[in-house]
């Protein structure tokens, strides 16, 4: 009854093996669901997002195209016009000579609907049609030949394009007061005319002129091409934008000029009464509060002069927005925007989320029974062993346990059966048994402490050593200030060590016009190769004071300082070396080390094989003879990529390098960014490529872009 009440009192304030087993588990098994729930709706979300950027921008992208190659149809009617007339092929004196011609450009240009000819006595003549979309109707000639002015005549044309009757007569007619022909006159040279309603037919229309002066710079006539706009508007509502995107071109003003939406109009009213619709006032949600949030953000969309892509909320619901400029030489000043609201594609990741965070639930369950079922199979033998201890330490030593199906706790078992015999067959001579071990356990922990505090304190030195020397390495590297200085070339650079300290170097130093660029990579890691490192940048930065700039003399006093150091450490390591030498657009390249990009305005790259330009440094006392140089032009926006082995050496988890080809691509591929992006994104691309392998090796990446050709991302 005594041990009973002690083994009950002993474990007041300890917990249970069965919830120590369990309860992290089910914690773990907690926290992965969590965490992989919020993962999954925020990687979906992420993609979401990229597929929606690239969406705006390819449905903007071909309706740029596309649109632009209608526009292209009507200035080049008229250019082609402008110059047969010195080839007697059109005479702005004798109008219907130009019939026969123009039908035959009609009716190979498929996009304009009209082409006219008009001079400064008021004669007109054009051949087409008002609106070409509408299939019934017929092409006809319409014709004003009277000096002055008169009646305009339209008559009907048959298939070869010859007039056969008279449909219609529009009384007073004189060209020169139109606006196509006014608006050349205003300008003095090839313009668009304002978009405007075609009253038969409720479309849109736009013409292009172009003025014709003689000699003496007199204006003789003027040549001009109409165009349909609802062609336009029909290629718009060929489109998929998402399920409920929308995309659609208007002026600076807001007025309409096409839109993907079906059966919505572009105009209100009838006749002479009907005017055009700002889609700021459109029946449509969507285009509404699209170009109303534009206009609360630009105040004047004139200023919009490059693509944006945006975001507002519609009635709580996130939508993007894309808005593209399309001008031309001849005055024309659109916008393309591009709709799409985000709840298109959430629909399929918010279903996919729940089934996630489901199963992962049902995981959930069945793990915590697993858990309750192995812990209680684990504890079950223990809770024997440990009532039998309790027993044994109250003084009945003639306990034995059951044995297990459980490796371990089979041996705890006889472990503890053979305990108790022990017990009780030495347990008169247990107590000077008690006092040897304990004299020899006291031993035993004496020089245990004492070398644990060797231990201790040489931990602590090299500890101290090596911090010292890696943050002696961060310190000497070169500043942003320093970078930022040298105002011919954009400079970014990144050095990460793999251990605490690092063998890779590089260095930027910039002295009387002259830009020193060294990149290095000693072998191995740790203490000898971080100090052979700030060896090697003083050294450098010496002879850079000294302003000695001949290659082979700058490697080989280099070579020749380190070599004897190295001797002197009694050490085996070595490095190779990169320098480059920038001045007046022009770099020397010189020194073994891995391939140099040179990397050209386009994202060109040729590669410098630098195996024939030096010799590694510390390996022999002379290297004189194995140094030389190349000699490189540097154009506005062209630039060098220095880096070392651990980054195309680096591997990811199914062993692949990362190779050369990939690093090339990456700089290839961001070449029109500034240098501190392209360095951004080689190394973002890197990391997403080891992943969650080690990095075995230092990664060190130098970028330096010749000024004159950098963008930065919006």
């Amino acid at each position: 009854m005594v041990s009973q009440k002690r083994a009950i009192a002993s474990t007041s304030g300890k917990f249970r093996l069965r919830n120590v087993l369990v309860i992290p588990f089910v914690l773990q098994i907690v926290a992965a669901v969590g965490c992989i729930g919020y993962l999954s709706y925020r990687n979906g979300e992420q993609i979401v997002n990229d597929i929606v950027s690239q969406l705006r921008s390819e449905v903007s992208a071909r309706v740029y195209e596309l649109v632009q190659a209608y526009l292209e149809a009507p200035p080049l009617v008229n250019q082609i016009n402008h110059d047969v007339l010195p080839l007697g092929v059109l005479n702005f004196d004798d109008l219907e000579q130009a019939r026969p011609y123009l039908w035959k450009q009609v009716l190979r240009f498929k996009a304009i609907g009209h082409a006219g000819i008009a001079n400064e006595k008021g004669q007109y003549l054009r051949v087409g049609w008002v609106n070409r979309l509408i299939g019934l109707e017929q092409p006809q000639l319409a014709q004003q030949l009277i000096p002055g002015g008169g009646d305009l005549i339209f008559y009907n044309l048959d298939g070869d394009g010859n007039p056969t009757k008279i449909d219609n007569t529009t009384p007073n007619y004189d060209v020169r007061t139109r606006p196509f022909y006014r608006v050349v006159v205003e300008k003095k040279q090839a313009a668009w005319s304002d978009v405007y309603i075609n009253f038969g037919y409720g479309t849109l229309q736009i013409n292009a002129s172009l003025p014709y002066y003689d000699a003496d710079g007199k204006l003789i006539g003027v040549l001009t091409c109409q165009m349909g706009l609802d062609q336009i508007q029909n290629f718009l509502q060929t489109l998929s934008v998402g399920n409920s995107g929308q995309v659609f071109i208007i002026e600076p003003q807001g007025e309409l000029i096409a839109s993907s939406v079906k059966n919505l109009p572009l105009s209100v009213g009838k006749g002479k009464d009907s005017k055009r619709i700002k889609a700021q006032d459109s029946s449509n949600p969507l285009m509404r509060q699209s170009v109303l949030y534009l206009f609360d953000r630009f105040n004047r969309l004139e200023d919009i002069n490059h693509t944006v892509q945006l975001d507002f909320k519609l009635n709580g619901q996130r939508q993007f927005i894309q808005v593209s400029p399309l001008t031309d030489k001849y005055g024309l000043n659109w916008l393309i925007i591009v709709v799409v609201p985000k709840a298109d594609f959430m629909t399929q990741i918010y279903a996919n989320t729940r089934h996630t965070i489901l199963l992962c639930i049902v995981a959930l369950v069945v793990s915590v029974g697993v858990g309750f079922l192995t812990a209680s199979w684990i504890t079950r033998p223990l809770n024997q062993i440990a009532q039998a201890s309790e027993y044994l330490a109250g003084g009945t030593l003639n306990q034995k346990v059951d044995s297990s199906r459980i490796f371990e706790i089979e041996i705890l078992a006889k472990s503890f059966n053979s305990m108790a015999r022990q017990l009780q067959e030495s347990f008169e001579t247990l107590e000077d048994k008690v006092k040897e071990r304990t004299s020899e356990l006291a031993t035993a922990t004496q020089q245990i402490a004492a070398l644990n505090n060797r231990l201790r304190a040489e931990n602590l030195r090299m500890s101290a050593e090596l911090e010292i020397l890696k943050q002696m390495q961060q310190l000497i590297l070169p500043k942003p200030a320093e970078l930022a200085a040298i105002t011919e070339l954009d400079i970014a650079g990144f050095m990460e060590a793999a251990d605490e300290v690092g063998g890779d170097y590089y260095d930027v130093l910039y002295t009387d016009g002259v830009v020193t660029i060294c990149i290095g990579d000693v072998t191995g890691h740790g203490l000898e190769s971080g100090i052979l490192m700030v060896m090697t940048q003083a050294a450098v930065r010496t002879l850079k004071e000294v302003q000695e700039l001949d290659p082979v003399r700058f490697l080989d006093t280099l070579n020749r300082t380190l070599y004897k150091n190295i001797q002197r450490m009694n050490s085996d390591k070595s490095l190779t070396l990169a320098i480059l030498n920038y001045a007046d657009r022009k770099v020397s390249i010189s020194g073994q080390h891995e391939e140099t990009l040179l990397v050209r305005k386009g994202g060109q790259i040729e590669r410098i094989d630098m195996m024939d330009l030096g010799f590694p440094i510390g390996l022999d006392e002379d290297i004189s003879d194995f140094i030389s140089h190349v000699l490189v032009d540097l154009e506005p926006g062209d630039g060098v990529v220095l880096y070392t082995d651990g980054i195309p050496e680096a591997r990811n988890i199914h062993k692949q390098f990362y190779g050369i080809e990939r690093l090339c691509e990456v700089v290839s591929l961001n070449w029109h960014l500034s240098a501190e992006q392209i360095k951004q994104a080689t190394i973002d691309d890197l990391r997403e490529f080891i992943g969650e392998q080690k990095v075995f090796d230092d990664i060190t990446l130098l970028v330096l872009k010749q000024q004159g050709n950098i963008l930065h991302d919006l």
